[in-house]
């Protein structure tokens, strides 16, 4: 008789041999969109940490301080959670000199981007066709911009001094100016026209004029550029129409102009709403100069109050935001359709 074994059969072993290699992990391989999101962090992260410590960190710090009382000579064992308050804000709108400070400003301001982008567009178009020595004005436009400016400051400072300076020099033996005048410590000069009297800021249009002249290379380049790619077959088709030099500039130029223009305008505007140095060199914010970015100044070093300074500084901040928001919310949109 065949005995049938009634024990449970023993299974075979069908797993592979043994390589000698490591035991798997379970981990899956790294694909090369992730391998390119590690580079792109890892080239990131420099940049990150420099912005978060000169500026994130800054401006945070700055917000703390406007609301605290905060001296000179308390800062170093203030603390974090301190007596928060809002006395820095009232000080600051009660100051005498603020309002007319903001509203110089906004003067100083408009007045130098509108003036800085007007002139860099028509340098844009004087020199667009080519001439001999193109390229040598072309570098010598950029001068008052790569100078430094305690350098050009130190220039306009002499060349319209009373005493010594060729502008007034100029004006009495050519244009019978009585009296040399002081163009950047006279807050108001009498001018009679027309039988009407009236006073000018001559100090405030001297400064303005100095910005318009130092900045306006920064515009003429943006222009120049735009103005390189400008398709020559659209002029040279509205030239047989017979469209004059105003209409082409009108109907070609300006629509393709008008995007670049808008941007220039944003930027000057923020940069020179904040603007310090240039007015500092030349007038020391006197002579109905005193700008807002002068003030903040003022609060820290002649009154030694952080706290004040910083809430002047973040009012600062914040009619800039609102200045911005309104621009973008009226002219946002009509820009980008031009473009």
């Amino acid at each position: 008789m065949t005995t049938v074994p009634t024990g449970t059969p023993k299974r075979r072993d069908i797993s592979p041999p043994s390589t000698g290699g490591p035991a798997p992990t379970g981990r899956r391989p790294m694909t090369a969109s992730r391998r390119a999101n590690r580079a792109g962090l890892a080239f990131v992260s420099p940049t990150f940490l420099v912005v978060l410590v000169v500026v994130v960190l800054p401006i945070l710090w700055t917000v703390l301080l406007a609301f605290q009382d905060a001296k000179l000579v308390d800062i170093q064992g203030m603390s974090l959670l301190g007596n928060w308050s809002l006395d820095n804000f009232t000080q600051v709108f009660d100051s005498a000199g603020f309002w007319s400070s903001l509203n110089t400003t906004l003067i100083y301001t408009a007045g130098s981007t509108a003036g800085s982008v007007l002139l860099g567009l028509i340098a844009a178009l004087a020199l667009r066709t080519p001439f001999r020595g193109r390229g040598l004005l072309r570098a010598a436009m950029l001068l008052p911009y790569v100078a430094p400016v305690v350098a050009v400051a130190f220039v306009w400072e002499v060349a319209l001094s009373p005493q010594y300076g060729i502008i007034n020099n100029w004006g009495q033996r050519f244009f019978g100016w009585d009296d040399p005048l002081a163009f950047l410590s006279t807050r108001s000069y009498e001018v009679d026209f027309l039988g009407l009297h009236f006073g000018i800021p001559l100090a405030l249009l001297t400064v303005i004029a100095f910005e318009i002249w130092r900045y306006f290379p920064f515009a003429f380049l943006f222009i120049l550029a735009r103005l390189q790619a400008v398709p020559d077959g659209l002029e040279e088709a509205a030239l047989v129409d017979g469209a004059t030099p105003t209409q082409r500039f009108r109907h070609i130029l300006l629509p393709q102009l008008m995007p670049v223009i808008a941007l220039l305008c944003v930027l000057r505007f923020i940069l020179t709403f904040n603007k310090f140095d240039d007015v500092y060199l030349l007038t020391g914010g006197g002579a109905g100069t005193d700008l807002a970015a002068i003030r903040v100044y003022d609060f820290l070093t002649s009154r030694y109050d952080v706290g004040a300074a910083a809430a002047q500084a973040l009012v600062l901040a914040i009619s800039l935001m609102i200045l911005l928001g309104l621009y973008f919310k009226f002219f946002g949109n009509k820009v980008q359709e031009e473009s």
